[in-house]
């Protein structure tokens, strides 16, 4: 399992760190997507164990809709005018905007899937329930990552350091946990999650936040602050995804990815890390 684990994130961590460094918030959002797709899929398979049948397809539409959404708010926001005039573009309220649009359109769209749709009557309330923790559990806060890599002379770093705490946190958990770990933190949720692997899993965020210090232009305490804020989402997101798998009866969400499970196993962390660490970044930059 060790060995499997290892050469999966040997080769996995290269590939999104190439991705995220040279290609451009288009591209990084297309394969945000699919992985949101994937860990989409997950969730609904998730849900279909204990009876609750989601609205697949409307509920893809309506994620990949919010995700549209994120890159276009990311995109170029400044357009040049006639006279050496340009127009500036309120990113934040037109991401704001959109998003409410989407979210209504799905209440709308899930409402006449219920009214007219083949699902018995029964199990309406349920399929709802999944569609909805899907789009805003799941797909509203991994869809900041878009926002992160837009973020002007930043974005990239930016990103790359949110995965790297993620990662680092993640494997510090493991190998501490596995290694000295006595006490369970949560173990009505995750029997093998020990309070040694949180502590081991912060320590390694920060190691990041100090390592990167010189390389990100953030000052040192913003970076900490921002690693450990981004790390104890992280762990709850991890949580909160190991409670949906205890409710299906089933270790892990899928077997795509050898040694690690499916894709929400290796993104449960990075699912609430991300906004933590855009919205941190925001507030920063409001600041300055």
């Amino acid at each position: 399992m060790t060995f499997k684990r290892i050469l999966t994130a040997a080769i996995l961590i290269p590939f999104f760190g190439a991705i995220v460094w040279f290609a451009h918030t288009s591209v990084v959002a297309v394969v945000a997507a699919a992985v949101m797709l994937i860990g989409l899929l997950e969730l609904f398979s998730l849900g279909d164990r204990v009876g609750m049948h989601g609205h697949r397809i409307w509920t893809g539409l309506c994620a990949l809709a919010v995700f549209f959404a994120q890159w276009l708010t990311s995109a170029e926001q400044t357009i040049s005018l006639s006279g050496g005039l340009r127009l500036v573009r309120a990113s934040d309220a037109i991401s704001s905007a959109s998003i409410e649009w989407i979210l209504i359109v799905f209440v709308l769209g899930a409402t006449v899937i219920v009214l007219f749709g083949r699902q018995p009557v029964v199990e309406a309330f349920g399929g709802l329930a999944v569609s909805a923790a899907a789009l805003i559990f799941f797909v509203l806060p991994f869809s900041t990552v878009i926002r992160i890599h837009g973020a002007p002379r930043v974005g990239k770093q930016l990103l790359l350091f949110t995965l790297l705490l993620v990662w680092a946190g993640d494997t510090m958990a493991y190998f501490v946990g596995r290694n000295i770990g006595r006490h369970p933190m949560a173990p009505h949720l995750s029997p093998r999650k020990t309070w040694e692997g949180a502590l081991g899993n912060l320590a390694g965020s920060v190691i990041v936040a100090l390592v990167v210090q010189q390389w990100l232009d953030i000052p040192l305490r913003h970076l900490i602050g921002m690693a450990v804020l981004a790390n104890i989402a992280g762990q709850g997101g991890d949580l909160l995804e190991s409670s949906y798998k205890r409710s299906a009866g089933i270790k892990e969400s899928g077997t795509i990815l050898p040694g690690h499970g499916g894709m929400l196993d290796r993104i449960d962390a990075l699912i609430l890390a991300a906004p933590v660490v855009w919205y941190y970044f925001t507030w920063l930059s409001a600041g300055r």
